[in-house]
């Protein structure tokens, strides 16, 4: 996943073409710095936009292969796990429809899998009018990708042997809706793998795959719960915790040294954020895959009750087969989780042996009680930048997969205001990179905010600032932005990715 790319090549590179290779020297010239913003001033002069409205029963030769299958107390687990509450949801109700997004999952036999609100089997009617559509459509050599009318988008993905679909009323674009179930369905592969998943229906077409997931419901909305509110699944990158460089290669360099044969990721975490992330020599980790990760342990609290074993298919890497995941905290009242993904699922005490071999690394560097007080702040004030008129930012290395952003301060420290800042850059984001008519400068004026936007082939910038500064005083301090990320670089990004 991460490539080390110089940082003032992903800061300050031109906006057309491909990256240019230069040597820091030649990269760190006051012309390059004028350069650049004179286009970007000159872009911006030129273009504003504006917002326009805001198991089981299967049959035994339909079992899983052994290396395949998950483990039994897994599936147990999610069979006697509680019922989740939104089952209990009337579908006939007001309240049900007033909800902003709906996210259902049926097989192509019409058979429900998973509705985001209320029970499956009273949507049973609605799923089957759904794939009624679907194949319609087919029937004429056709295919239905969205349907918009009277402020909503119904947005279906096909996956075979499943159809997402998506109903909203927010102002996501119909891409990104798109993104979001194919999150979802990355989250089934994640617990079933692709081959698992088409050769249950190769065998029985109308099976009812909720027996293979029962109990993982919580964790699709969870996934769900957290597209809702983190901008790290909008951009598509992760956000590392923010410390020193020289705390963070230290706890990168232990965790390197805790090897063992079978490891291929070894990835410490903090609420969400990457503290380090230690990978066999070429072998990536998706994004996406990192999000899925980051999602199974956020969804669950009994991963601090001690050393836990699970089966997990990181589906953008393999989607054939299960990894083996070690996941445990390094303390329990500590918000700090080692994940170690194995390629041996027999290899639980060879790799348990691991994270005892990195806390005793990390106790003999002495460098616990500095790891403590950098999980005091997560994150950190947009006042260190030093621009008065700046709210809010977000900044994405594109060949690192890497984001950062500060806390969302007053006067949109409340959720409906973060709500309504994530929207912002939702509606952003979708006119940016809007397939038919994508854009790299967008400068926003609203009531409230004014907001730039600015992608080029190395990063993405979105910037929120005070409804009374100008353009002029925007591009200024996008110059002032930029400077700041490059010299505050090492303690927000991983610039030295370690392996094996």
């Amino acid at each position: 996943m991460f490539v080390h790319t110089r940082s003032y090549e992903d800061l300050m590179s031109p906006e057309d073409g491909d990256v240019v290779s230069r040597s820091p020297e030649e990269g760190r010239g006051d012309q390059g710095d004028q350069t650049s913003m004179e286009q970007i001033s000159k872009d911006f002069s030129e273009l504003s936009t504006q917002l326009t409205g805001m198991a089981l029963d299967l049959e035994e030769e339909m079992r899983p292969s052994q290396e395949d299958k998950m483990d039994l107390s897994l599936q147990t687990a999610r069979r006697d796990s509680a019922r989740s509450e939104k089952e209990d949801e009337d579908v006939t109700m007001e309240a049900w429809r007033m909800h902003q997004k709906h996210v259902f999952v049926l097989s192509e036999a019409g058979k429900p899998v998973y509705s985001r609100y209320g029970s499956e089997e009273a949507l049973s009617s609605t799923m089957g009018v759904m794939m009624a559509l679907v194949s319609f459509l087919e029937a004429e050599k056709n295919a239905i990708r969205s349907i918009h009318a009277d402020g909503y988008k119904v947005v279906f993905v096909r996956r075979s042997p499943l159809v997402l679909v998506a109903m909203a009323r927010t102002r996501q674009s119909e891409q990104e809706i798109t993104h979001e179930l194919l999150y979802i369905y990355y989250q089934i592969l994640s617990l079933l793998t692709w081959t698992q998943l088409n050769h249950i229906f190769q065998q029985k077409q109308n099976y009812d795959l909720r027996r293979l997931l029962a109990g993982s419901e919580r964790i699709t909305d969870n996934l769900l719960d957290l597209m809702a509110r983190d901008p790290s699944f909008l951009m598509g990158a992760a956000r590392c915790l923010p410390m020193t460089a020289g705390l963070r290669d230290t706890v990168s360099t232990c965790l390197q040294q805790a090897k063992a044969k079978s490891l291929v990721f070894s990835i410490l975490l903090s609420r969400n954020q990457l503290v380090s992330l230690v990978r066999k020599k070429d072998q990536f980790l998706h994004p996406i895959d990192l999000h899925l990760l980051f999602n199974l342990i956020s969804s669950s609290s009994s991963f601090r009750e001690g050393e836990a074993w699970t089966p997990i298919c990181l589906p953008k890497f393999n989607s054939s087969g299960f990894f083996h995941a070690h996941i445990s905290y390094l303390e329990q009242d500590m918000d700090l989780c080692l994940l170690l993904v194995s390629t041996n699922r027999e290899d639980f005490f060879t790799v348990s042996d691991c994270k005892r071999r990195f806390q005793e690394r990390l106790r003999k560097r002495g460098v616990s009680h500095a790891l403590q007080e950098a999980l005091r702040t997560p994150f950190y004030s947009v006042s260190q930048v030093g621009i008065p008129d700046l709210r809010h930012f977000i900044y994405k290395s594109k060949s690192s997969g890497l984001f950062t952003s500060p806390e969302i301060e007053a006067p949109m420290s409340s959720e409906e205001e973060k709500q309504r800042l994530l929207e912002l850059y939702q509606y952003l984001h979708s006119r940016a990179h809007n397939s038919s008519r994508p854009l790299k400068n967008i400068y926003f004026t609203g009531p409230s905010e004014n907001l730039l936007a600015w992608v080029t082939s190395a990063f993405e910038l979105y910037v929120c600032y005070s409804p009374l500064g100008t353009k002029a005083a925007a591009v200024s301090a996008v110059n002032k932005l930029m400077k700041w990320i490059r010299r505050e670089e090492d303690r927000l990004f991983i610039l030295t990715p370690q392996t094996y």
